[in-house]
């Protein structure tokens, strides 16, 4: 009997403390982009920031498809320094505009 109350035991405990790890995780994505010319880019969603030409945009929201990222959210999202569509991976910085792949 003491040994089915120790193996309980352990089992909540290790049920509590897998998830609390899990959630210390950073997940991001990377992506691969080239513009027109053929120059590539490399670029890094993580958590609510976007790693892109040597430079940290914040995340200012998203309208349908789109995400807006900027260095300081405008009033009007839709002014954001960058757009990026994940589903078809077109990224506009600056109205330069990128293709990209996710790795």
């Amino acid at each position: 009997m003491k040994s089915t109350y120790h193996q309980l035991s352990i089992c909540l405990i290790a049920t509590l403390l897998i998830p609390l790890s899990a959630c210390e995780r950073e997940t991001y994505t990377s992506w691969n982009c080239r513009n027109l010319s053929g120059d590539k880019q490399s670029m890094i969603l993580k958590k609510a920031q976007m790693q892109f030409a040597e430079g940290q945009l914040n995340y200012c929201g998203s309208l349908g498809e789109k995400s807006y990222f900027d260095t300081s959210c405008p009033a009007l999202i839709q002014d954001a320094q960058a757009v990026f569509i994940p589903s078809t991976g077109v990224l506009v910085d600056r109205a330069k505009e990128f293709q990209c792949e996710a790795l």
